[in-house]
């Protein structure tokens, strides 16, 4: 090989090494649920009889509802429960005969005072939990 080349391509095979080599990134934590609220409700706009707890990512459950009929509401106060602030958790509503659900969105405990409300509908095996905006 030529010297002069050589030595030209030297430079640039360093270049090309150094480019190869993947960017490693820090992974950002996953952002807060919205909206932040204290307190959750769950409205049984279904047709059966149902109990429900919060439920956090990590599965950490808090104290159920008693089991109450159609047309009522049942509130929890996060500031109740041993979940610190910033936690994010949904309802998990248990169907009396039937099965159990999850709320379709994540929210955030704030003391605050605000209240996230979800709507419970349709029949006990096959029902729907929504957050209501």
């Amino acid at each position: 090989m030529n010297r002069k080349l050589f030595r030209t391509a030297l430079p640039l095979m360093g270049a090309v090494a150094l480019a190869a080599v993947p960017a490693v990134t820090a992974q950002a934590a996953p952002a807060q649920a919205e909206p932040c609220v204290q307190k959750v409700a769950v409205v049984n706009n279904s047709g059966f009889v149902l109990s429900w707890a919060a439920t956090t990512r990590t599965g950490e459950q808090s104290p159920s509802t008693d089991a109450y009929p159609v047309n009522q509401t049942r509130t929890i106060d996060l500031t109740t429960t041993s979940f610190p602030e910033g936690t994010d958790l949904r309802p998990y509503v248990d169907a009396v005969a039937g099965t159990k659900n999850y709320g379709n969105r994540y929210v955030s405990y704030c003391d605050n005072g605000q209240t996230a409300t979800y709507s419970v509908t349709g029949t006990t095996l096959d029902y729907s939990v929504t957050l209501l905006d």
